[in-house]
């Protein structure tokens, strides 16, 4: 007898969606996109790329996602838990090497978010040529506030990004210093994965990014955008 025959079927993955602002609407969310090295002021605080590098990209499991007003648990195995502002945009409409000019057009929203990190086990995987999913994708990793849905990306022109901890800001930037706008990640992106409504992409982060411990409240704000809030708790 197959003594895996009285196994049942583990229950259906819980769907993982985001409040829309002015509806009652969720967002389903597909995949989490995030691109490295996005901004000049936070490659030379890290001393780790070229800056005319072209952006590159990793992934966060979905069900990292973590809303406005949540906690998070400080996460196992590192001593170096850290903050890592963003910008993220949501994908609304299908599409592969979608041009610039088109971007708008495959887009939903756009809301702040969180890439939080396991320095130390970013630097080990940098150190032994490993994959950034050790540093980057673990459990509740990737808060992302209410998306303001829009037509046009230019509602981010002169829009900027703050980030407090415990009311002390620690990120500060306009969003037009990214070294790669957010038209071209998104088309660079598609040009090595399709694209499909409920993906979201995390631009990347400016310099100040710093540690995190229990207790810490972490507010960040971007112009015309709904805040995003969290506060971290002992370790799970």
């Amino acid at each position: 007898m197959n003594d895996n025959a009285s196994k049942s079927v583990p229950p259906s993955v819980q769907e993982v969606s985001l409040p829309v602002v002015g509806t009652d609407q969720r967002f389903p969310v597909r995949r989490i996109y995030c691109v490295g090295r996005n901004y000049v002021s936070h490659i030379r605080e890290m001393a780790e790329a070229d800056e005319r590098d072209l952006p590159f990209f990793f992934q966060k499991p979905r069900d990292a996602i973590v809303e406005n007003g949540d906690e998070v648990p400080y996460p196992q195995a590192t001593e170096n838990f850290e903050f890592e502002g963003e910008l993220v945009v949501a994908i609304g409409a299908s599409g592969s090497d979608i041009p610039v000019d088109d971007v708008d057009k495959h887009v939903f929203g756009v809301a702040c978010g969180i890439d939080l990190t396991r320095r130390d086990l970013q630097f080990e995987a940098r150190e032994r040529s490993w994959p950034w999913e050790m540093g980057k994708s673990f459990d509740h990793s990737a808060p992302v506030g209410a998306l303001t849905p829009t037509s046009t990306l230019d509602i981010l022109d002169n829009a900027e990004l703050t980030l407090h901890v415990d009311g002390k800001l620690r990120q500060h930037t306009s969003l037009s210093l990214m070294i790669w706008s957010t038209r071209e990640i998104i088309s660079r992106l598609s040009a090595q994965f399709r694209l499909e409504p409920g993906d979201i992409v995390m631009t990347g982060t400016p310099a100040g990014v710093g540690a995190l411990g229990p207790g810490d409240r972490v507010d960040v704000a971007i112009t015309g955008l709904e805040a995003l809030s969290i506060t971290v708790t002992s370790k799970a």
